[in-house]
């Protein structure tokens, strides 16, 4: 019996200690439902209200929010854009080289990796089909700035003995960019288990290095030769 007298005054007694805790929090002058509680006076609507607990939520803002884990899958689609963009871009800046050229023999070898770049294009797309992807380039920086070099030789060494061994330089750097990735293309297809387009990409490597080969004989045998005997003369 008296522990449930104990229960009935403990119960009695929350009402009272809840008006007391609002009446504490309640800043003093407040105005609430357009009357003055600075006196104690309690409004009906507060005084038959129940106390409402917000819970706070973190919501990361749109800069806050965790990033899609990217895979090989990913870097591997993303580089094969960046090397479908730097040969459509050597396909435009070669006729001009080749125009700018003095020797025949260096005419020639741009005409002829003139037309190895168009297969190189094709078997690019061959492998944007194989992924279901369209055949997109991403703009490629490095390649801009090679050729971009290549620009400022043809303008500064124009009808100079020197033309041809920097042009030379400057196709080399092109094909040493597009080695390193034929290169790392295949070894990531290889890894993905996409023997044919690892296939493709190691035609298209074979092709630059035959070419840079080729190059470094024209550059022994002549162009370096003649911009030294003229500058002797």
């Amino acid at each position: 019996m008296l522990g449930n007298t104990f229960r009935v005054q403990t119960m009695a007694r929350r009402p009272r200690a809840l008006k007391s805790f609002r009446s504490e929090m309640r800043p003093k002058n407040s105005r609430c439902c357009g009357r003055n509680h600075g006196n104690g006076e309690t409004s009906t609507a507060l005084r038959h209200s129940h106390a409402v607990v917000t819970p706070f939520f973190h919501i990361p803002s749109e800069g806050n929010v965790m990033p899609k884990e990217k895979t090989l899958d990913d870097l591997f689609h993303d580089t094969l854009k960046d090397i479908y963009y730097a040969e459509r871009k050597i396909l435009k800046a070669l006729p001009k080289m080749q125009r700018a050229a003095q020797s025949a023999d260096l005419k020639a070898a741009f005409e002829k990796h003139r037309m190895e770049t168009e297969g190189q294009i094709e078997r690019l797309q061959q492998v944007f089909e194989m992924l279901g992807k369209r055949a997109q380039g991403k703009t490629c920086e490095a390649i801009e700035g090679i050729l971009s070099e290549g620009e400022e030789i043809m303008d500064e060494f124009k009808d100079t003995a020197a033309l041809d061994a920097g042009l030379v330089s400057a196709a080399q750097a092109v094909e040493h960019y597009e080695i390193t990735r034929y290169g790392t293309l295949k070894r990531w297809a290889t890894e993905l288990g996409m023997a044919d387009a690892a296939s493709l990409f190691d035609a298209s490597l074979k092709e630059e290095s035959k070419t840079d080969s080729d190059l470094t004989k024209l550059a022994d045998t002549s162009a370096n030769d003649r911009a030294k005997a003229r500058k002797a003369a």
